[in-house]
């Protein structure tokens, strides 16, 4: 008799062991800094009249005893990077605001372990800055993005050689499966139980990645980096304003494309949370480290 339940009880066990290991995933919110500027500087269409804040932060995950980074915010050399490869022309439209509080000052002060891995959704200036401030952990990237890392240089649109250069980055290439995910053609399960998945999303950059993080609630994410600046972009597909895409968007007709991936993933997933880079008011919402989605 026992070989006929022995089936139902492994397929029990392994339904245990699944929730068991989404019971302890949970991510923050790191927000180490900020600018301000208009609405229409961010979403093609958002007018000219109304303020928002555009955020620079780091997304912290804990899966079990692990911490992860997804980004890594403004980092502790932010002024000398921003000062050595900034265009003077780009300072007024591209820039963020003091104080700036790195992730690595606000995980040492809260004591949280050593990171050992961060994943980069693209390498940009507001996204690598702080890759520096964490020599002790490899540093993950699709292998076309780090094509635009090996030829880093001074400017907008690529990676600048301040942060992305350093000999102490151990760079790492991640290696997507043929295994759709959510309308995606490839992805990554990083802990193999569903609560942590990467895609390409690439357009904006030629490397950019997006990360689902499913938590022990059940409440599902997708991180999207910079493929909008803005969450309710999605609404209507609106675009970054032109001039800013036009300096920023490597592929714009791609990365509308990936909009487009979005826009169709939110119809078929209405629970899912959509969390750009940037946006403000989508991070509020979900509130900043110390404070834990779960």
């Amino acid at each position: 008799m026992f070989k006929y339940l022995l089936p139902s009880i492994l397929a029990l066990a392994s339904m245990f062991a699944h929730a068991q290991s989404k019971a302890g995933v949970e991510f923050a919110i790191v927000k180490t800094g900020k600018t301000t500027t208009l609405k229409g500087m961010m979403v093609s269409g958002g007018g000219f009249t109304t303020k928002v804040d555009g955020n620079f932060s780091a997304i912290l995950v804990k899966h079990g005893q692990t911490h992860f980074l997804f980004d890594s915010g403004l980092g502790t050399q932010v002024a000398q990077q921003y000062q050595q490869d900034m265009p003077w022309w780009a300072r007024a439209f591209f820039k963020y605001e003091d104080p700036v509080v790195p992730a690595r000052t606000q995980l040492d002060q809260a004591g949280i372990p050593p990171i050992d891995r961060i994943f980069l959704s693209h390498a940009h200036w507001d996204h690598a800055s702080g890759l520096g401030d964490f020599p002790e952990a490899v540093v993950w990237a699709a292998p076309e993005e780090l094509h635009v890392v090996a030829h880093a240089a001074p400017g907008l649109g690529g990676s600048w050689p301040s942060q992305v250069s350093l000999k102490s980055i151990r760079w790492q290439a991640l290696d997507f499966k043929p295994q759709p995910y959510k309308g995606f053609d490839r992805s990554i399960d990083v802990f193999s139980d569903g609560s942590v998945v990467l895609v390409p999303m690439f357009g904006h950059t030629p490397g950019s990645i997006g990360m689902f993080v499913t938590v022990a609630s059940g409440k599902r994410f997708f991180f999207c980096g910079d493929a909008v600046w803005r969450a309710d972009a999605l609404k209507d597909g609106s675009p970054k304003f032109w001039p800013a895409s036009l300096i920023v968007d490597k592929d714009r007709e791609q990365t509308q494309h990936t909009i487009e991936q979005m826009r169709e993933l939110v119809r078929q997933d209405p629970g899912l949370v959509v969390v750009p880079a940037h946006d403000d008011t989508v991070q509020a919402g979900l509130g900043y480290f110390p404070l834990w989605v779960k």
